[in-house]
């Protein structure tokens, strides 16, 4: 990145002209121009939008930071270099703005902790106890199983249970209840 000279004109280069050898040959000289002559009108263009004398100087130099980097994307067809650094100014001026109205969020806030998903943990509590309740049905002997299939899992009532098995209802009732008490005992060693 060596120094070259600003480029010649009929008289003093166009502000074009030095945005244009910042842009192609890194010229610190017409940078440094283009500083001079910028700095203060920004520094005074940010006043008036708002800002402090100390941000409106560290927004100036973020500027002339942005058009040093940029200088190679300007084209003086499109726009002159005043309006091409000037758009630079209030793009970031608003990028502050932006920041400045965003509430800070703090990592460490226990309204941002997600709570835990309680359907997920009913799902895997659900889960277990059908794993439980089909291990102690297999433990049950065979006729309490079948009755207790029929009673709660069929929806059956107990007479017609009583009508299809050819036993008295207070036998389906009592092997029920049996089987009931056989279920918790066992649900209750394995919870």
């Amino acid at each position: 990145m060596q120094d070259q000279h600003i480029p010649a004109a009929d008289m003093a280069p166009s502000l074009e002209d030095l945005l244009v050898a910042v842009g192609r040959e890194r010229n610190r000289q017409a940078f440094g121009v283009l500083f001079g002559h910028f700095a203060p009108r920004l520094k005074t263009y940010l006043r008036r939008l708002g800002c402090d004398s100390g941000a409106a100087e560290e927004l100036v130099q973020e500027v002339m930071l942005l058009v040093w980097r940029r200088a190679e994307t300007y084209d003086p067809i499109h726009a002159s270099a005043g309006t091409w650094v000037f758009t630079i100014a209030r793009n970031k001026r608003i990028d502050v703005l932006r920041r400045e109205q965003r509430p800070e969020i703090d990592p460490d806030d226990p309204a941002l902790v997600p709570e835990p998903d309680e359907a997920a943990d009913r799902r895997i509590e659900a889960k277990e106890s059908s794993g439980r309740l089909r291990a102690a049905l297999k433990d049950l002997p065979p006729e309490q199983a079948e009755l207790l299939r029929m009673a709660y899992f069929e929806d059956k009532p107990h007479s017609v249970i009583s009508a299809e098995h050819g036993i008295p209802l207070g036998t389906v009732k009592s092997r029920l209840r049996l089987a009931m008490e056989r279920l918790r005992r066992s649900l209750k060693d394995v919870g």
